[in-house]
């Protein structure tokens, strides 16, 4: 109890944190205060040690930590808890969602997914309706997003065909230059060359959209899908449970032997720990807070818990994977420049998804009864630990490597996986070279493509976005956007603003004289 009253008297008095942070802040340490879910001695232990993780979100889970509702149902049907008849105009409908965002809970109390907004939106521009005029409703609707759910984990999806939504959206973007809503752009082999040049042109601007291989998504969940929050990929009309995560990096320091024994003996044991403790998470938010019982998302079939599995991540695979080269006899293998140590990478992931495959989870549908593989991009209070099994930060190599490395990774992780390239500005002469490179990548297996160029005033943390000026002074006079506290932390802790900086260049790998 001391303790709770000292962490409840530093975020009242904190500076850094404003009222509306302060309240949510306070709730959620309340709800760390609850009994923790039963668990095993070896997986307490686990959890104690951080070897395992329940990124530190409280004790007894009330609500999902990810919720994709159906808001294209709910549009055409209203709904009752709301009081909201289904709109017929695009005002109608803007001022719907607005509404409904409202009341839409995820771990950050913020909505994580607002929609697939071109497909939810189109059906009400009329064709009469000019350009200038959608432009300013849709300007009208940003700021009310970014002022209305201050948080940098709240996103949208566009794509993966063309709209004048989608177009309005980027000019929207480039003027307004704000940090809510993230985007995600689906690409597919019908998305236009233009409209991802025009998405290119506003990351140049903003730092957002993302890119995401719509047919490799479309292969691991359906059709009905979406990118939340960050990067993680679910189905719509379900979710996630929680995310549980295991860390590489301090379960290999805590093994004895070489590679063979670390995947056949130590791996094994790690996940099953991890999945316990998801397990556990899981029952305790549907058994005892009773979730889908009770909400109205549920209820009014807009979610539907049939959709919803648990997010498994992993990270630390870089440490994880240069510790075991030395462990080999080969100091100076490092993950991202050794093909010896990127194919001892390879091999611990499909591992750990062969395992994670093999171990049934209640109440996981949407995964098939099993959990969603997860590369976790990193909390602030990681240190000395690389985000997923991404290369870490200031040591990545040239992007056409960069990307050979990663790549292979990709496939595994239905949940979401994302590598993070700094482009020098350069690139904003040619932005087609930039939608050669996105194709590229997407053609070899990476399932998300993030840029940004390096001069830019947006820069991503682990995969949200803040601005550089937003993060000065944070501690004396706080921060509007809550997601900017985690970032400056974030930014002391793993100097996300040293990663490598790729420089766009085309020649011939084999040239003729």
């Amino acid at each position: 109890m001391e303790s709770f009253r000292t962490e409840a008297e530093q975020l009242v008095t904190s500076a850094a944190l404003g009222y509306d942070q302060k309240i949510r802040r306070l709730a959620g340490l309340a709800v760390s205060a609850l009994p923790c879910p039963d668990l095993s001695p070896l997986c307490a232990e686990a959890l104690q040690a951080r070897v395992i993780c329940d990124m530190y979100e409280g004790n007894a889970p009330f609500t999902p930590r990810y919720v994709l509702p159906d808001y294209a149902k709910a549009l055409r049907n209203g709904v009752r808890h709301l009081e909201l008849e289904p709109p017929t105009n695009l005002d109608d409908a803007l001022s719907f969602l607005t509404i409904l965002y409202s009341q839409v809970p995820s771990v950050t109390t913020y909505p994580v997914y607002l929609g697939d907004l071109d497909a939810l939106l189109e059906p009400f521009v009329p064709a009469e309706l000019p350009d200038a005029e959608l432009d300013a409703k849709l300007r009208r609707f940003w700021i009310q997003l970014d002022r209305m759910l201050p948080d940098a984990f709240v996103h949208a999806n566009v794509g993966p065909g063309d709209s004048r939504v989608v177009r309005s959206i980027w000019r929207v973007e480039r003027t307004l230059r704000q940090v809510v809503p993230n985007l995600t752009l689906k690409v597919s082999a019908e998305t236009p060359d233009d409209l991802i040049e025009d998405a290119v042109r506003t990351v140049f601007v903003t730092g957002k959209p993302h890119f995401v291989n719509h047919p490799m998504m479309v292969a691991d969940h359906g059709t009905d899908y979406a990118v939340v929050s960050c990067y993680n990929s679910l189905k719509t009309r379900g979710g996630a449970h929680s995310l549980v995560r295991l860390n590489l990096k301090e379960a290999v320091a805590r093994h004895v032997g070489g590679i063979d024994a670390f995947c056949e003996e130590a791996l094994p044991h790690w996940v099953e720990l991890t999945a316990e403790l998801g397990e556990a998470r899981i029952r305790s938010l549907v058994e005892h807070a009773a979730f889908f019982e009770t909400n109205f998302l549920a209820t009014e079939g807009l979610i539907d818990i049939d959709r919803f599995s648990l997010m498994f991540g992993i990270f630390g695979l870089a440490e994880c994977v240069n510790d075991l080269m030395a462990r080999e006899g080969f100091e100076d293998a490092r993950y991202g420049h050794d093909e010896r140590a990127d194919a001892a990478a390879h091999r611990l992931t499909r591992r750990v998804a062969e395992l994670v495959a093999a171990r049934p989870l209640p109440y996981c549908g949407g995964g098939g009864g099993f959990a969603y593989l997860h590369s976790q991009s990193g909390i602030d209070l990681d240190l000395d630990t690389t985000a997923g099994t991404r290369i870490p930060i200031g040591d990545e190599p040239g992007l056409r490597e960069h990307i050979a490395t990663c790549a292979p990774h990709h496939a595994l992780f239905a949940a979401g996986i994302s590598d993070i390239f700094h482009v020098e500005e350069t690139v904003k002469a040619n932005p087609q070279a930039m939608v050669d490179v996105i194709r590229g990548a997407l053609s070899v297996g990476m399932r998300d493509f993030t840029f940004n160029l390096d001069s830019n005033e947006f820069i991503r943390i682990t995969g949200y976005l803040v601005r550089k000026s937003d993060l000065v002074g944070i501690e004396e006079h706080g921060s509007r956007h809550s997601s900017d506290y985690l970032a400056a932390t974030a930014e002391i802790n793993h100097t996300v603003t040293t990663r490598a900086v790729k420089r766009i260049t085309a020649a011939e790998l084999s040239p003729r004289g």
